[in-house]
């Protein structure tokens, strides 16, 4: 295997997600900055021209970061990361979808849409006017977490996939001025544990 990196929270996941697992991958870095994502021959390996991307050992390709860390679990079950059951897996992507579309996806557009406009506007469709609502969901979503935390992790006491992609998320919007709120005093002693961990530093 083969990993395509770059800077930015959606690489960081799988980093994190490879080094909580302790497993060994290969890694190529991609110059994000200067737009090699989105020419070949990084487009022949993934079309849409996001990073990161993971070349297999017979030479097809995943990007997407959840089906890469779906299918490294797979390939390396221990420690388990998403589950070891259908009911553990099952929770585990409940959190991990309800974090992607009420925190991350909004928080990722809000970036993109007004911070990293001039990056991003000639590479993707960009709706500037649409960055403030994107971060007010972005901040919701951080509200309604906060209101619903149990602890101490997404998944009660597992660790998971969930929580190494709100981290990187949060960890992302903290550089670029949606920072979380220091009145969310659960999802701040959360942060600072999952901070606490040796992954967060090895991913960074």
């Amino acid at each position: 295997m083969k990993l395509y990196q770059s800077i930015g929270p959606n690489p960081r996941v799988v980093k994190m997600f490879i080094a909580e697992k302790g497993i060994d991958v290969p890694r190529e870095d991609i110059d994000l900055m200067g737009g090699e994502n989105r020419r070949a021959p990084y487009t022949s390996r993934n079309p849409a021209g996001q990073s990161p991307c993971l070349e297999l050992d017979d030479g097809a390709h995943l990007s997407e970061i959840t089906a890469i860390c779906e299918y490294l679990e797979e390939k390396h079950p221990n420690p388990p990361l998403i589950g070891t059951t259908p009911e553990e897996r099952a929770e585990t992507r409940m959190w991990t979808r309800r974090v992607d579309l009420k925190i991350c996806e909004p928080m990722a557009n809000g970036f993109r849409f007004s911070d990293g406009l001039r990056l991003f506007q000639d590479r993707i469709l960009t709706v500037p006017e649409a960055a403030p609502g994107l971060k007010s969901m972005a901040k919701d979503g951080e509200t309604w977490l906060e209101n619903n935390f149990k602890g101490p992790w997404l998944a009660g006491e597992r660790f998971t996939l969930a929580d190494i992609l709100l981290y990187a998320f949060i960890d992302f919007g903290g550089q670029v001025g949606q920072p979380l709120d220091p009145d969310f005093k659960k999802l701040t002693a959360w942060r600072d544990r999952v901070k606490a961990r040796p992954s967060a530093t090895a991913s960074a």
